[in-house]
């Protein structure tokens, strides 16, 4: 049987990244799996992104407005048969890559990667990573971005009027068409560009709530809005939290709330100038 070891291009998208761009490369090219291409789609940064690309040997673009049209644009030139998308915020476990390519070459089409906030930022950071932990295996809150490139064109790639909720309005795409989806089990992504501040969080959520719109109208995925989601009240969640840190059952309901409002504000009234773009910028 010839050997499974197809090219993965790895997508990462850019945009003024150079305060966690090194770690995230870094953490691509220390991967245990050879066959990658590194692809690095920068919306036009006045930082040094693109130097810091260039120096890990990345094939650097040029592409915006926002990141769902970064990402096609990136698949369009990359040369792997399978593609990996992920933020400059994202760091990799060493065998992460490894590990989809076994679920592909086992039959999978895609996978959805195990995707980890860093607890270590703030206590507003320690809420997302418990509830992100949630969400592991629901089959709801989580969106493959590790898929055949074949299948991403075929389904159209990202939808670019969507820069919040773009990921799993991608995988409801591939659901459509009866895909086989893996998910990892060993391996996961880290999120090290998690908020430090409450007012962080503010600005961030009430940004995203202006694509909130076109994801509801396209998608019909309502339950997004909810703020209490029934991930939180699985029974081995529940546990865990009680053993580890009991006062996340108010704080992440706090947030998740308070994150809901924001979005409704954002909705209603949708921000003309990117306050996550200012804080980077600035940062």
């Amino acid at each position: 049987m010839r050997e499974c070891r197809p090219l993965v291009s790895i997508i990462v998208i850019t945009k003024n990244s150079e305060s966690t761009l090194r770690d995230c490369l870094e953490s691509v090219k220390s991967q245990t799996y050879p066959n990658v291409e590194l692809v690095v789609v920068d919306n036009y940064s006045s930082d040094r992104t693109r130097e810091i690309a260039k120096e890990f040997g990345a094939k650097v673009y040029l592409k915006g407005p926002e990141r769902s049209a970064q990402i096609n644009y990136g698949v369009k030139m990359a040369k792997g048969q399978y593609v990996y998308v992920m933020g400059s915020d994202f760091v990799l476990t060493p065998s992460l890559v490894e590990e989809c390519v076994d679920l592909v070459c086992g039959g999978c089409d895609a996978v959805i990667v195990w995707n980890v906030s860093d607890p270590s930022k703030s206590v507003w950071a320690k809420a997302r990573f418990y509830e992100r932990l949630s969400y592991y295996g629901s089959g709801v809150f989580e969106g493959a971005r590790f898929v055949r490139r074949d299948l991403f064109m075929r389904v159209g790639g990202f939808d670019e009027d969507l820069f919040a909720n773009e990921d799993i309005a991608f995988g409801r795409k591939l659901c459509r068409l009866g895909v086989k989806i893996g998910r990892t089990k060993y391996n996961y992504e880290l999120h090290i560009g998690e908020p430090r501040s409450l007012r962080e969080v503010v600005l961030k959520t009430y940004y995203y709530g202006g694509s909130v719109r076109g994801f509801f109208r396209k998608y019909g995925e309502y339950s997004y809005a909810l703020p209490i989601r029934f991930t939180f009240f699985r029974g081995w969640f529940v546990k865990k939290m009680l053993k580890e840190w009991p006062q996340g059952f108010l704080l992440i309901p706090f947030l998740r709330v308070l994150q809901t409002l924001l979005y409704l504000a954002g909705f209603i009234v949708r921000p003309k100038i990117s306050p996550y773009e200012k804080y980077k910028a600035t940062k």
